[in-house]
């Protein structure tokens, strides 16, 4: 077994009771059911703080790649208590969400939100590109945007979600004063920064420096997501600036998914004029994951005229760009799952046969603690129930993967985005097995709400 906080790397029994881990003990244990890790890595369940599909079928692809619990913080969501309502008794694992800036801005303009294609009720794609997204904001739809806000963070989100590639009608002041909201909650900021590239203005580093402006000046904590896609050739330079904050007191954190091309809405504002140059890529960098089509100016217009959520890839990183972000100590993982593209199905199996068994890039211990104690550690200023994820210790929930590291690979690929991940052998949440012997079981929904604590406004 693997305990990432005590770096205890050694053969243990591990005894349940409830939802709980009751004892860890270097002498054999007796239960009324046993599970026989002879031979396999035993670690805490992985926390996913960046997924959009939350469909029944994608919770299975999760625990299939040994996600115990997953959160749209991202995206955020338009209704966070609809979005625990439709799940509760329902999931496979654990859920929760930030409350959706992109959605108080579209409705801030006074449009409508489009039915999601990603998952179940509560999910919001992003929205296409027009005025809500691309036209600066008044002092009075800034402060509907606030009061949305407000209402999913009573609510119990855990945050607030930003995508501001996808709105860049939203000015500097505009995004201090949703980071001052989120501050006055005490919750952190998950980013979506606003720009990709060299270029200025909008570079990866100004869109990153921006973010860790608006942290200092509001005290919100700010995560950026993939910091992968969004700084591309600029990686190495970006970290180095979360780097250099977190050495000042500030409370900045990223993430990364191992993989080269992005995906998002071919109608969003993300390709709006300039999207080409500032990511120094063609229009057949663009692919229809479907078909394999790769795009050219005329069908690319054509799609992105039409206002339709047709999900492409992006291809942008080489494999050096992406083992750097993934493998930095920097980096917690994160899919960005979405079920056109491999990362949902794929991620952290992906990461335990790429950087640990063949690449030896890291550590076993040190993937383990990317994959669950950092996004732990990320969730527990806004929830207590965090302090017991992301670790193998008595008193700590029973969120348990057990694996072969010899066998554990992603399957997926561009062309079979859905295809399992392999060697997940067992999966507990919250002490019920929802895999067993690589095989999902039908019928256990013990998968719970993350949400945060109570009162959460002073």
């Amino acid at each position: 077994m693997i305990d990432p906080e005590t770096k205890l790397d050694a053969v243990r029994s591990i005894g349940i009771v409830g939802d709980r881990i009751a004892k860890v003990s270097a002498q054999p244990l007796e239960g009324t059911k046993v599970i026989d890790a002879t031979g396999l890595v035993v670690s805490p369940g992985f926390i996913d703080l960046h997924q959009h599909d939350h469909s029944p079928a994608a919770y299975r692809l999760k625990a299939l790649d040994g996600v115990t619990s997953a959160l749209e913080m991202e995206s955020g969501v338009p209704d966070f208590a609809k979005f625990v309502a439709v799940r509760e008794g329902k999931a496979l694992i654990n859920y929760g969400a930030t409350a959706s800036q992109e959605a108080a801005r579209v409705l801030a303009f006074g449009d409508t939100l489009a039915t999601s294609v990603m998952g179940e009720a509560g999910s919001i794609d992003d929205p296409p590109s027009g005025p809500a997204t691309n036209n600066v904001a008044s002092d009075e739809q800034i402060a509907r945007q606030v009061a949305f806000l407000d209402k999913g963070l009573a609510a119990g989100a855990l945050g607030v979600g930003m995508g501001l590639e996808y709105t860049p009608g939203a000015t500097r002041l505009e995004i201090i004063r949703l980071f001052q909201e989120a501050a006055k909650w005490h919750r952190p900021v998950f980013v979506h920064v606003r720009g990709v590239g060299a270029l200025e203005p909008g570079s990866s580093v100004e869109s990153v420096g921006e973010m860790i402006a608006a942290s200092a000046v509001s005290g919100a904590p700010v995560h950026i997501v993939h910091i992968n896609s969004s700084c591309i050739r600029f990686v190495r330079d970006c970290l180095m600036m979360i780097e250099g904050a977190r050495a000042r007191g500030l409370d900045v954190t990223t993430e990364a998914y191992p993989y080269g091309a992005g995906m998002t809405s071919i109608a969003s504002a993300l390709f709006n004029p300039g999207w080409r140059e500032r990511r120094s890529i063609s229009y057949d960098a663009v692919e229809i994951p479907e078909t394999g089509e790769r795009l050219t100016q005329a069908r690319f217009d054509a799609l992105h005229a039409s206002g339709k959520a047709v999900y492409v890839l992006i291809h942008m990183n080489p494999d050096s760009i992406v083992d750097l972000a993934a493998t930095s100590p920097l980096t917690m993982i994160a899919s960005d799952g979405l079920s056109s593209h491999p990362r949902q199905a794929g991620t952290y199996s992906r990461v335990l046969a790429r950087y640990v068994r063949e690449q030896k890039s890291l550590s076993m211990m040190d993937a383990i603690r990317k994959m669950s104690l950092m996004p732990a550690l990320r969730l527990e200023t806004v929830t207590t129930s965090a302090h017991r994820k992301g670790r193998l210790q008595e008193g700590a929930d029973a969120d348990i993967v057990v694996f072969d590291p010899a066998t554990v690979a992603d399957k997926a690929t561009y062309r079979a985005p859905l295809t399992p991940s392999v060697g997940m052998k067992h999966v507990l949440v919250r002490g019920t097995p929802i895999i067993r012997d690589g095989q999902v079981i039908d019928g256990v929904t013990p998968g719970k709400a993350i949400t945060a604590d109570p009162p959460a406004k002073p």
